[in-house]
């Protein structure tokens, strides 16, 4: 499996405050980019299989959310996570 816990605990400890912080904006943007690159791969070789691409579409904007949100109450926060995972906006 392309997600198991141990990636899990390792996308957490790095971009979370711990590796049980699963909680904070910044572990939830790291891990819905993680899942999203994994989803465009898959795509790239199965281009017709559309639950797939839905899906990928609504984790892009639960993602963007996440951003939002995290723009809004803390901008040096949401700045470090763009440059550190490298989204554009």
């Amino acid at each position: 499996m392309y997600l198991d816990s141990a990636k899990k605990k390792e996308i957490f400890e790095k971009h979370g405050k711990s590796n049980t912080d699963t909680g904070s904006p910044e572990s939830q943007i790291a891990l819905f980019s993680y899942r999203i690159s994994h989803l465009t791969e898959h795509l790239k070789v199965n281009r017709k299989d559309y639950s797939t691409e839905r899906s990928l579409k609504m984790l892009v904007g639960k993602r963007r959310r996440m951003l939002d949100y995290l723009a809004s109450k803390d901008i040096e926060r949401y700045r470090a996570i763009i440059k550190e995972l490298g989204i554009r906006r």
